[in-house]
């Protein structure tokens, strides 16, 4: 046959399936956020099967697919992840601003204290705590970093193909997605006071996180051509 023998292939059904598998990462905090149930069960029981699920169909397809897919889903880890590093290289400042003397100028701001909430959550302890351990410090900056990730292959997925979209739609993507969170109980659950500061903040981070994801995406697909189909004889 002359069909590759992957079990997915880079189509819009594939990529459907992936940005769904995707997905499961934001999924874990709405669906504690809308009582489907507890963060840790949809973690245990939904997201880290999901993880598994797309990282098999990744090495199928570049074992015996033409390689799409499997470049389709490196790109957009990796662009996810330094696109997280970006939004928080961007709001360091603002967590900062008392220790580094620049509170003048720069208002002293909480941005990170969700990060331990989100371990506290994934070990099924209280959300709020005198003091987090390191556990739950842990798994609440991998969990954040998995968003990131995961935000990058969902890019990936909508797009098709990086290098020819503009840098824009992943900035789109982005500034949608933390609409999505402002209108949810995000900063209720975590008692974080909706100014709008606040708001012109994290808007701002995201936009941060769009531009690295977009450019980083592009970047990347352009410096890795889109595989040729191998064909395999019948």
């Amino acid at each position: 046959m002359n069909a590759p023998a992957a079990i997915l292939h880079w189509s819009p059904a594939g990529r459907t399936l992936v940005f769904t598998l995707a997905a499961a990462s934001i999924w874990c905090l709405l669906a504690e956020f809308y009582g489907l149930c507890s963060m840790r069960t949809f973690t245990l029981w939904v997201f880290l099967p999901a993880t598994v699920l797309l990282i098999a169909l990744a090495v199928n397809d570049r074992a015996r697919g033409d390689k799409r897919l499997w470049r389709a889903i490196l790109i957009g880890t990796v662009a996810g992840t330094v696109a997280a590093v970006a939004y928080d290289v961007f709001r360091l400042p603002f967590v900062f601003a008392q220790a580094w003397g620049i509170d003048s100028v720069v208002p002293q701001m909480p941005l990170f204290k969700v990060f331990p909430r989100f371990g506290a959550m994934l070990l099924a302890q209280p959300v709020e705590q005198d003091s987090y351990s390191t556990a739950a410090h842990t798994l609440g900056w991998l969990y954040h970093f998995s968003n990131g990730a995961t935000f990058g292959i969902m890019y990936a997925a909508l797009v098709g193909e990086p290098s020819r979209r503009h840098w824009a739609w992943a900035v789109l993507m982005a500034l949608a997605i933390e609409a999505a969170l402002l209108f949810s109980p995000y900063t209720a659950h975590f008692s974080i006071a909706m100014s709008a500061l606040f708001i012109v903040v994290t808007l701002s981070a995201h936009i941060v996180f769009g531009v690295a994801l977009g450019l980083w995406s592009r970047m990347h697909a352009r410096q890795w051509p889109v595989p040729t189909p191998r064909l395999i004889p019948a």
